[in-house]
């Protein structure tokens, strides 16, 4: 008997490759927060933010990123209203993402990230990070926030 290939389907299927690597970004005018998931997206890690000076440098920055960490797609926060209207920043996340796309050669969504940032400081705070030091550790927080709710939306683990 030979063993089934993984599963393979487009992400609006709620299934995807079990081996499959997940970079999330949560785009921010001065820094992008980062965090990847485990191959098989049960684990979510925080792993730092890009100081972001030009959308170039940081699209740059973070494909080396994608391409250290063997990543498959990548999740851009979008910071739209609740009523779903789309601000200067979301649209601004909305256009990283798509120069994100072009530099990186890989599929690039975007994903609502409403509270992430709460959720960042409330698990930082709960994990007993001075407050002085939360402010370094708060993007990738809150890439990793945003990086569970899509991966739970989506029916990852």
């Amino acid at each position: 008997m030979y063993p089934l290939p993984p599963r393979t389907a487009p992400p609006e299927t709620g299934c995807y490759d079990a081996s499959m690597r997940w970079l999330a970004v949560d785009f921010g005018e001065k820094r992008i927060g980062l965090a990847v998931s485990g191959e098989t997206a049960d684990v979510v890690v925080p792993v730092g933010a890009i100081a972001r000076k030009s959308d170039a440098g940081a699209a740059a920055a973070v494909a080396a990123a994608a391409r250290e960490r063997g990543i498959s797609r990548i999740v851009v926060g979008h910071p739209v209203l609740a009523s779903g209207a789309e601000t200067l920043l979301a649209r601004r996340a909305r256009n990283f993402a798509r120069r994100l796309a072009e530099t990186t050669g890989l599929p690039v969504l975007l994903h609502g990230e409403a509270l992430t940032s709460r959720a960042a400081d409330e698990a930082l705070a709960n994990a007993s990070v001075p407050p002085a030091r939360r402010a370094a550790a708060r993007d990738a927080e809150a890439a990793a926030a945003l990086l569970r709710d899509y991966l739970s939306a989506r029916g990852g683990r």
